[in-house]
């Protein structure tokens, strides 16, 4: 809401810029992934494995999506695409708070558009008094 308020006290010039700026920073869209990457230690469940006495397996990589409130899915990520996914994720999340701060922009621009339309639609009705 902060940042919000900041964009009314800022000129149009200064908006399209910004807007600009953080199109340019976008990451590549399609290097984009929503989802939680979690470390997983496991048990195998034979009772004369080094698990069985405390020291699970792994770690193994997990990702992890909510599909909607009561739905998820998720798979297993190899060791060496870890890092890779981890960056995608990373990625999802910049393009995400990137594209609230454009809609912010849009938004004011829309805010400021209607109240130059207003104030000219009350000038017009004004004229039109003055010349009854």
């Amino acid at each position: 809401m902060v940042e919000r308020e900041k964009l009314s006290k800022l000129s149009d010039l200064a908006l399209r810029n910004r807007r600009v700026g953080l199109t340019k920073v976008l990451p590549p869209l399609g290097e984009v992934l929503r989802g939680s990457l979690m470390e997983r230690y496991l048990t195998c469940g034979n009772p004369e494995c080094k698990c069985a006495r405390g020291e699970r397996h792994g770690p193994v990589w997990y990702l992890s999506v909510t599909l909607d409130q009561s739905h998820r899915s998720g798979c297993t990520v190899p060791g060496e695409q870890a890092e890779q996914v981890r960056w995608w994720i990373e990625n999802y999340h910049q393009v995400k708070e990137n594209l609230e701060k454009i809609s912010d922009i849009n938004r004011e621009r829309m805010r400021r558009q209607k109240d130059k339309a207003k104030k000219r639609k009350n000038v017009q009705k004004c004229a039109i008094r003055s010349w009854k």
